[in-house]
């Protein structure tokens, strides 16, 4: 009978002694909460900021800001194509680097005929080393580039093992998503920097945030071009030159998305837009982020993929590739 009187009077006790752990660590619960509260509101404002505020707020046209041509490489791809025409319809002309000439020919007419720009089109075989650059000199001389738009290769997107590609393939993706985005920006930066104006946009994806299985080129040339981009942004921001890190999710008709299938990505969505949706949202954001997904619904795709521990986001695209 002691016993059983003596054992809420320990437990008093154990309280008593106890009451100071338990308000510090209310404290530091407080303190944690406040901080994601915080951090909450802090992101809801920068997705306002960069999202909303720049469609509302008038400002001056691309043209006066930037120059009044832009080149645009990889227009094969929807989005760079989407972005070519939204950049047209504000009254920029066009200069497209291609490798196939037939494939952007069709567009490059139809955007002059639609919106009374300039286009021309070049034809850069970037297996000749530094020979590809000089068609291209020559029909950015005497113009005010104003814009350079750098857009991967959306075929990396496609599931294969490293081992699984030929030699051969795998030295051309590398060519072309990252030798020659690197050499198209150290072809126009110099008359940007005379002129101190300018603006470079990398198109890439937000695989770059994390590894995925089975997309081992395509997570590591976003990487490359979304670090690129950023580094080049703290060097030549100083200089009147804005540069862009453009990372979106899944875009309709593109498959860049790779956590999803092939029957998915063909579908158009709130959170899947057309490659003119997008870019439309996605021009609105320049001069404003220097590193976005450039439409809303995929930063808030982006803002959840951050608060998922890696380890299950590997192991749950792992689960979803394997059974798609």
């Amino acid at each position: 009978m002691a016993a059983v009187d003596s054992f809420p009077l320990l437990y008093r006790e154990i309280s008593r002694l106890c009451s100071s752990y338990f308000e510090a660590l209310a404290l530091v619960g407080a303190l944690y909460t406040a901080h994601r509260t915080a951090v909450l509101l802090k992101n809801c404002c920068t997705l306002v900021r960069v999202h909303f505020l720049p469609r509302i707020i008038p400002c001056k046209k691309l043209s006066q800001r930037y120059g009044d041509w832009a080149v645009i490489y990889g227009a094969t791809e929807p989005v760079a194509k989407a972005y070519a025409e939204e950049l047209a319809r504000r009254g920029i002309s066009i200069i497209f680097v291609t490798q196939s000439q037939t494939s952007v020919t069709d567009t490059a007419a139809s955007l002059s005929q639609s919106y009374g720009v300039e286009t021309v089109v070049v034809l850069a075989d970037f297996s000749l080393d530094q020979a590809a650059s000089k068609p291209i000199k020559e029909a950015m001389r005497g113009k005010d580039i104003g814009f350079l738009v750098n857009c991967v290769d959306e075929s990396l997107a496609s599931p294969q093992s490293l081992i699984e590609m030929p030699e051969q393939g795998l030295l051309d993706l590398v060519n072309r998503n990252i030798a020659v985005a690197t050499l198209m920006t150290r072809l126009v930066l110099p008359g940007m920097v005379k002129r101190s104006r300018g603006a470079v946009v990398n198109i890439s994806s937000g695989a770059c945030c994390r590894p995925l299985p089975g997309r081992v080129t395509l997570t590591a040339c976003t990487g490359y071009l979304d670090h690129f981009s950023r580094a080049l942004h703290l060097e030549y921001s100083g200089k009147g030159i804005f540069i862009q890190s453009l990372i979106p999710f899944q875009i309709a008709s593109n498959r860049r998305q790779p956590s999803s299938s092939s029957s998915l990505a063909s579908s158009e969505g709130w959170f899947v837009p057309k490659p003119e949706v997008y870019a439309h949202h996605a021009i609105s954001t320049l001069g404003v982020s220097n590193r976005t997904t450039g439409y809303w619904p995929h930063t808030l795709q982006y803002g959840l993929m951050r608060c998922i521990p890696e380890w299950i986001w590997v192991l749950g695209a792992s689960v979803f590739i394997s059974s798609s």
